[in-house]
């Protein structure tokens, strides 16, 4: 696709960049990983498809960075918004969806007593830091390199996701006592976990992580590595809390912690639970959530939360995914594209490994092993994802412009999508030197 295809993406990007901080507001948006032209600009979205400014279609595998388990513009999402618009968009008040929704979420998830609404994942996590401290008496913090709980100040460091895409100088603004109280470590690693539990347990309040993480692209725990994080929490007197923001109801109707056999003491929720709206929950074990206000002492409010909009769309999201069960097919799909893309790479020996999750994948260049950790994620090959990247979304793909994001496969993708893209991905990889 030429450039002069997207020069209403040019046009428009130009105008963010003078009233837009960096011209995005996020900086996963972003294509500065990815070179070429600036950001694609969409204008619109429908089923598996994203189309932009200038016209052109491109299939999705972005979804949003994960909450389009549906795709876009699903008839009943769709329908309950409307319905909703037709009541009013905001109360400040109490309103029935929101009950409704937090019933159901309480109803599917284990470990889940009780739960607050927030508006967004990074607010969940920030606040479920907070009430874990306040339950502990404690500081510090355990996460992972290469995890990312978005953008609050502890959470930066050593983060994956748009951050490490952004590179290392990220710390800007964080107080390095913030720094100091967050203890990082890689990811699948048991016995580096035991030794800092070992020397420093007893003032850790909180272990997090995504129990499956999808921010140093797609990357499985080792089996028995939840189980010790959770046997050590219990050890030391440390609460577990997994961050499912991305995790929940995209694999399976509820969180991927009850299918690992895990259960945390707090989860963070968001993405799915909108239905493609703004959405996001903290939760967990009743007597720690009786220590929020207006019960107890740990203080977070919202003005947005458990607004009436982002409740309709998730209830009727949730009610579809129910109903419908699309997770085998999607699965299936995303298991065709990883095998095909696997064979085309083989065929013109350009070296890769895949990891996938049920309907979410990501490719590591350079590398022939699977990705276990943050290090062997971060030494893939930037410029050839970089090159893919480009020549795809010149094929009508897009993908997002990260090598630590994750392909997502929604339940709106058919046959002819996955043929499509492999037929678009063999011209890519074949251009790959």
């Amino acid at each position: 696709m030429t450039t002069e295809r997207r020069a209403g993406s040019r046009a428009w990007f130009e105008r963010a960049q003078a009233v837009i901080a960096g011209g995005v507001s996020s900086p996963a948006r972003s294509f500065k990983a990815v070179g070429g032209d600036p950001p694609v600009v969409m204008a619109r979205a429908r089923g598996a498809y994203l189309e932009d400014v200038d016209g052109n279609r491109y299939i999705d595998y972005l979804a949003a960075f994960a909450p389009l388990v549906l795709g876009h513009g699903h008839p009943r999402v769709l329908e309950a918004v409307h319905r909703q618009l037709d009541a009013g968009t905001l109360y400040g008040t109490p309103a029935p969806a929101e009950i409704e929704l937090a019933e159901e979420l309480v109803r599917v998830i284990p470990g889940l007593d009780q739960l607050r609404f927030v508006t967004t994942g990074t607010e969940a996590v920030m606040s479920a830091l907070r009430l874990a401290r306040a339950a502990t008496g404690r500081r510090r913090l355990i996460k992972f390199a290469g995890t990312y709980h978005g953008h609050s100040d502890a959470m930066l460091v050593e983060a994956g996701s748009g951050a490490a895409t952004a590179g290392p100088a990220i710390g800007g603004g964080i107080p390095p006592a913030v720094q100091a109280d967050v203890i990082t470590l890689p990811f699948n690693d048991p016995e580096a976990l035991r030794a800092v539990m070992a020397r420093e347990g007893r003032e850790v309040a909180a272990i997090i992580t995504e129990p499956v993480v999808g921010n140093m692209g797609i990357v499985p725990p080792q089996p028995g590595y939840l189980e010790t994080m959770r046997s050590l929490a219990d050890q030391y007197g440390a609460l577990l809390i997994f961050d499912e923001v991305i995790t929940a109801f995209r694999f399976r109707y509820g969180v991927v912690a009850e299918s690992l056999g895990v259960v945390p003491d707090l989860y963070c929720l968001g993405k799915t639970i909108g239905g493609g709206l703004a959405a996001g929950a903290y939760g967990g074990r009743r007597d720690l959530m009786r220590l929020l206000s207006p019960q107890g002492p740990v203080f977070q409010a919202g003005t947005l939360a458990g607004n009436p909009l982002s409740s309709a769309a998730g209830l009727a999201t949730l009610a579809v995914l129910r109903d419908e069960n699309p997770y085998p097919r999607m699965e299936a799909l995303a298991a065709e594209l990883e095998t095909g893309l696997r064979a085309l790479a083989e065929r013109v020996r350009v070296p890769l490994t895949i990891n996938r999750v049920g309907s979410a994948f990501t490719v590591y260049f350079g590398r022939t092993a699977p990705v276990t950790n943050f290090r062997e994620a971060a030494a893939a090959d930037a410029d050839r994802f970089a090159r893919f990247h480009r020549a795809m979304l010149d094929e009508g793909v897009y993908l997002a412009p990260s090598r630590f994001e994750a392909w997502f496969v929604s339940a709106q993708h058919q046959p002819e999508d996955i043929r499509r893209t492999l037929a678009a991905a063999e011209r890519a990889l074949a251009a790959l030197p």
